[in-house]
This record gives C-alpha cells, sequence and structure tokens, in this order.
C-alpha cells in the first residue's frame, strides 16, 4: 500500500497484478511518472525501452509467446504517436497488446494542453478498440475490459488513453477488478456446425483447413496438428504476407492450386489468398468458413457468392479442439493427398545444398542461415525470430524452431529486434536466433542497448547487402536496371554498433566463419550482433 492516497495510478498496477502481468514494455515520459511510481510498490517489472515502437514489439512478441496479454505503457502525445504505428504488426499478427498511453488532464481538455492530442482517435482504425477513461475510480475496471477485449474473439490491440488527473486522483481500492474478470469471452463452435464441416471435409476429394495467425503460436501449432491427425486432412497455418507464397511452406501454393474444399479457420480471405479466386484457387473450388467475426465472413460471401457453402461464429483454436473431438468420433481416414500437401510443404531445392554466392567475401542467404539450424535444435524451447524483406523471406524457407515470431500478415521490417528481446523474457534459457537486414537493423538498434541494461542475450543475424533489397528488386523487376534508386545503404559495421552498445559483435565474410561466429556469440551471454555480408539476392520462389 503506498504511503500517499491511493489513486487512479496505483488501482491500475493493482488491476495489471490481479491481471496476472508480471512485466510492462515502457518508455518514461511526464503523463506516466504516476504509474511508474505505482508499479514500484506493486512489483511489475518495468522494461524500459529506447522508442515507444518497440514497446510495442515487445508486447505483440510477448503475447504470442506466453498466451498472456502484453502490455505497452507510453507518455502522451508524441509518445503516443510513435507507439502507433506497431499497433498495425499487432494486429495483423492476431496478437493481444494492450497500449497505455498517457493524456493530457481532463480539465484541460480543448485548452491547448501540454502534448494533448486526439489520442483515442489516432489509434482506433488499427485497435479492435480505443478510449480515454473518463475517472480515477474507472482506470482499473477500463484496464480489465481492455485485456477482455484483447484476447476475446480475434485476438487484436487494444488501447487505453490514462489522462493524469486520473492517475493522480484518489480512487477506491475495493473497486480493483478481481483475478477472474480478467477472462476471454467464449466463442464456441457448435455440435452441429462441427458435424457438417467435418462431413463436408470427409466428402470432399482435395480438401484443405487454412488456419489464420492466431493459430500460430506453439500452443496454436500443436492444436492444428491434432486436428489434422483426427481429420486425415492437411490443416496448413499461413501468418506470412507473401501468403501462398511463404517461403516457409515451400510449394504448398502448387497444392492449394488443386483444392476442393477449403475450410477456413480464422483465416481471412484477403490478399494473402488472393480473395480466394483463379489461379490461386481452381474455379470451381468451394468454402466453408468458421471465423469471430461477421465482418470477415460477409468478406468472403462478396468474394467468392455462392461457393461459400456455409459458416459460423467461433474462435478459431477452441473451434479447433471441437473439430478434432468431431472427427475422432468418426471413421479414421488417411489419403494420399495428404501426403502430398505435406511433401510439397517440405520440398526445398535441392540445389540450395550446394549454394554459394558469385561474389568474393560474400555469402549466399543460404551459406548465412542454413549453418543456424543446428543452434536451434539443441534446445526444446529455441526461439526463431524473423523480420521481412528479402534475407526474412530466406530466413523463413530455412529455419524452423518450437518457438517462431516473425514480421505476420503486416508485411512490415523493424521490429525483430524488439521481438527478440521479448523472446529472451519468454524464454530465459533457450536459444533466440533473430534475422533481419540492414535495413532493418537501422529501426531498433538502440534496443541493443536495452537488451544490455536488462540483461537479454540473443542473437541477431544481420543479412548485410548495404540496400533495401526488396526494393531494389521491385525496381529491377519492374523498371529495369536503368532505373534503380533511393535503395542504396552503406556497408555498415553493424556487429561494431552492437559492440559500442556494450553487446558481441563479429563481422562474417566466409561461410565456414559462419557458425562458429554464432557458437562464439551465444558463449558470450550478450546481447550479440552476427554481421554477415550477403549477396543481395531475391526471395526465393519455390516450385517443384
Amino acid at each position: 500500500m503506498p504511503a500517499h492516497a491511493y489513486r487512479g495510478a496505483d488501482a491500475l498496477a493493482q488491476s495489471l497484478v490481479n491481471a496476472g502481468v508480471k512485466r510492462v514494455f515502457t518508455l518514461s515520459g511526464n503523463h506516466v511518472m504516476p504509474v511508474f511510481d505505482a508499479a514500484l510498490g506493486a512489483g511489475i517489472e518495468l522494461v524500459h525501452v529506447r522508442h515507444e515502437a518497440a514497446a510495442v514489439h515487445m508486447a505483440d512478441a510477448w503475447a504470442r509467446l506466453s498466451g498472456e496479454a502484453g502490455v505497452a505503457l507510453v507518455t502522451g502525445g508524441p509518445g503516443h504517436a510513435n507507439a502507433v504505428g506497431a499497433l498495425y504488426t499487432a494486429a495483423m499478427a492476431e496478437a493481444p497488446v494492450v497500449l497505455l498511453s498517457g493524456h493530457a488532464p481532463r480539465d484541460q481538455a480543448g485548452m491547448g494542453a501540454f502534448q494533448e492530442m486526439a489520442q483515442s482517435e489516432i489509434a482506433a482504425p488499427l485497435c479492435k478498440a480505443a478510449w480515454v477513461s473518463e475517472a480515477p475510480e474507472r482506470v482499473a475496471a477500463d484496464f480489465a475490459l481492455a485485456v477482455r477485449i484483447a484476447r476475446s474473439g480475434r485476438p487484436g490491440p487494444v488501447h487505453l488513453s490514462l489522462p493524469t488527473d486520473c492517475l493522480d486522483l484518489p480512487a477506491k481500492q475495493e473497486e480493483v477488478p478481481r483475478s477472474e474478470e480478467f477472462g476471454v469471452e467464449p466463442m464456441t463452435l457448435g455440435a452441429v456446425d462441427a458435424e457438417f464441416a467435418v462431413d463436408w471435409l470427409r466428402e470432399a476429394p482435395r480438401p484443405l483447413v487454412l488456419a489464420g495467425p492466431s493459430c500460430m503460436t506453439r500452443a496454436g501449432r500443436e492444436r492444428l496438428a491434432a486436428l489434422e491427425d483426427a481429420l486425415g486432412i492437411p490443416v496448413v497455418g499461413m501468418e506470412s504476407p507473401r501468403g501462398i507464397a511463404d517461403p516457409s511452406l515451400g510449394a504448398f501454393g502448387q497444392m492449394l492450386a488443386k483444392a476442393s474444399h477449403v475450410l477456413l479457420l480464422g483465416k481471412r480471405l484477403d490478399f494473402t489468398l488472393k480473395f480466394g479466386q483463379a489461379p490461386a484457387f481452381d474455379a470451381e473450388c468451394e468454402f466453408v468458413q468458421i471465423d469471430p467475426e461477421t465482418e470477415e465472413i460477409a468478406r468472403t460471401r462478396a468474394a467468392v457468392e455462392g461457393r461459400l457453402r456455409g459458416h459460423a461464429r467461433a474462435r478459431a483454436l477452441s473451434a479447433a479442439r471441437t473439430l478434432a473431438a468431431a472427427a475422432q468420433s468418426k471413421r479414421s481416414i488417411r489419403s494420399g493427398w495428404l501426403d502430398e500437401v505435406r511433401d510439397a510443404i517440405a520440398f526445398r531445392p535441392a540445389a540450395w545444398q550446394h549454394a554459394r554466392s558469385s561474389m568474393p567475401g560474400r555469402l549466399h542467404p543460404v551459406q548465412a542461415l542454413g549453418p543456424l539450424q543446428a543452434l536451434l535444435d539443441g534446445h526444446p524451447d529455441s526461439v526463431f525470430v524473423s523480420d521481412g524483406g528479402e534475407i526474412g523471406q530466406w530466413a523463413q524457407a530455412c529455419l524452423h524452431a518450437p518457438h517462431r515470431v516473425i514480421n505476420g500478415v503486416a508485411g512490415s521490417i523493424g521490429a525483430a529486434l524488439p521481438f527478440a528481446l521479448a523472446a529472451r523474457l519468454a524464454q530465459p534459457e533457450a536459444p533466440v536466433i533473430a534475422v533481419m537486414g540492414d535495413g532493418t537493423f537501422g529501426f531498433h538498434c538502440a534496443e541493443i542497448d536495452t537488451a544490455v541494461r536488462h540483461g537479454l542475450p540473443f542473437v541477431a543475424v544481420v543479412g548485410n547487402d548495404a540496400r533495401w533489397n526488396a526494393e531494389y528488386q521491385i525496381q529491377l523487376r519492374d523498371y529495369g536496371r536503368d532505373r534503380l534508386g533511393g535503395c542504396e545503404l552503406l556497408p555498415t559495421r553493424y556487429d561494431q554498433v552492437a559492440a559500442g552498445f556494450g553487446g558481441f559483435g563479429e563481422l562474417v565474410t566466409d561461410a565456414a566463419q559462419l557458425l562458429p561466429a554464432a557458437e562464439r556469440a551465444i558463449a558470450a551471454k550478450l546481447p550479440a550482433c552476427l554481421n554477415v555480408m550477403i549477396e543481395g539476392l531475391p526471395a526465393p520462389n519455390i516450385r517443384r
């Protein structure tokens, strides 16, 4: 209990504790100092970062890896504005994140208060909900509501603005929500709908189940595997902006085009699936959709019209359990189609085994990444983090681990370093390997300072081709070699940048150096950067 009167900030801190939140990712500022003060007495760890967007990215990765709501706390005005952009990545990854932002006091609203901003209106398009707390006695309950919304239905980010007077003025301790008030709203699949979906799939010649990003956590992937075993039908999780061309899915796109029936299990029929149209899908392919949102079902109906044969509202992971139970009550089946799809997903070109760079002092992406799999295989809880861009696609094609955090359907870059810090907190003993490009490293390289301060070792593998390679490849393909521009970077010594922040750094220019350097980086028990000079190649387009 604080020595001063019990404030809205103290009620918020107690509400965090009751929600099971042990740490908050934050950057200090005037508006949130009462929360910092209250957190000290409540035993909440403040992971103090260098940029507000990084705090949101860390909360995002924490949510995906822990299964809990990730909480970011930033100051109002420009601090809030810095944080908002990162909400898009969390929203498209379907990660339950709560962004708490300080806010100008209510009694100065509209008067030109310090850093006054229409914060909830700015955040709203990227959130499931966004609002401003209206009274000290509402702060704790508002946070509980934000957590419930973030975790219910299709998970996603929620924003709550906290005026300074709501944090500073007295609140009532007895009004703080209890632990049981943070539960997820149930949205289960009915038995009749489950029976229909299972029978519809089993009667089809080439059926598929496509699951969305919220199913791509470790626990979610285990549940999808159980559903596949129960159905005897391919169940494929999707979370990449490359969609059917996701390199981690090998030659899956060729199988999708052959599918006769597709169950969309929390998977949006969006650009990643070419909106359900040919040639990505057979023109006669039929669909059933299980989704928590009526809006998504309406969008699917508009895209495929009469080919949508049925639908139901339910949370994807709970529906997967219900479907598996319904399938297990029927006779077991397994077709050659399941093996064919599995083989396509596992396929990688044989030529990759002999891939070499054509440039001296540079590595082919496969040379830079393939050896790292040995490190990820060495621990049951290892974490693979991947950013976007061309190097990210090579990494996702080459590497896998029990835990995986990628930039997701948002297709944005820059989050991998903050993701790695949260991964280390979520898995304190396991290897954390984060792959990113040199462009990405520049977004949040100062978070190496955060990692050093908080004692969070990981290995960042920076593929350095001295350019924004994804955009370079677009220019080269669409406009020609004489129309290249605005994509050049310097071949900077990012390893020395990491060392300057107190971490470990090493330059790699030869394939034989890669694995020993990575082992030294892990042994250093510091935030580490392997600056790997690579040949800037386009992302792989895998076909058999």
